[in-house]
C-alpha cells in the first residue's frame, strides 16, 4: 500500500470541552501532540482535530480517514481517574448508557453505530477513553487526568508510527 498523503489519511480527534475540567483531556492530548509535531513532524496526511463530540461533526472528522484515533473523557463506576482504556472499535458495540461511558449527551458508541449505518466509518478506529475525576465547570484537568496526558500523547504517536510502518 502506498503511504503518501494522497492515500494515507490519519486523523487524531480530541473530543471534549475545555470548560468542563477533565472533559478537556481529548483537547489537551491533541494540543500536546500538535506541539510535539512542531519539533518532530507527524506523517504526511495526519490531521489533528478538536471537537465537542456532536455526532455529525465527529463522523465528518473521521469519514475519509484510513485510521482515526479518538481521545475522550469517560465516566466509569467505580472510577480510577486518569486510567486509560484503548479500544479498537471494529466489532458490533453493545448499547451502554451514557452515564457509564461518555461525558457528552450522545455516547461515542451510538455515534459509531450511526456511522456504520451510514457507511461512514474510518478504515480503522481506535478510541482512548480516559476516566475522569471531575467534569464540573472549570478549566484545569484534575491532577490524575493531567498526569495521563503526556504518556497518552506518546501512545497515540506510537500508534501512528506503527500504522504507517504496517501500511508499507
Amino acid at each position: 500500500m502506498d503511504v503518501s498523503s494522497a492515500v494515507t489519511q490519519i486523523v487524531v480527534i480530541g473530543v471534549g470541552n475545555d470548560f468542563r475540567r477533565d472533559d478537556g483531556v481529548g483537547w489537551a492530548v491533541v494540543t500536546d501532540l500538535a506541539h510535539r509535531a512542531a519539533r518532530r513532524p507527524l506523517p504526511e496526511g495526519t490531521r489533528l482535530i478538536r471537537t465537542d463530540g456532536e455526532p455529525t461533526r465527529l463522523i465528518s472528522a473521521w469519514e475519509d480517514a484510513r485510521l482515526a484515533i479518538v481521545v475522550d473523557a469517560a465516566h466509569a463506576c467505580p472510577a480510577l481517574p486518569g486510567r486509560v482504556h484503548r479500544l479498537r472499535l471494529d466489532a458490533d458495540l453493545p448499547h451502554t448508557p451514557r452515564s457509564e461511558t461518555s461525558s457528552h449527551g450522545f455516547a461515542l458508541g451510538d455515534t459509531v453505530r450511526l456511522a456504520r449505518t451510514l457507511d461512514r466509518l474510518p478504515g480503522e478506529l481506535l478510541v482512548y477513553a480516559v476516566e475522569a475525576a471531575d467534569t464540573s465547570l472549570g478549566t484545569d484537568l484534575s491532577p490524575q487526568v493531567a498526569a495521563a496526558v503526556a504518556p497518552l500523547v506518546q501512545r497515540v504517536e506510537d500508534d501512528i508510527v506503527r500504522y504507517v510502518a504496517d501500511a508499507r
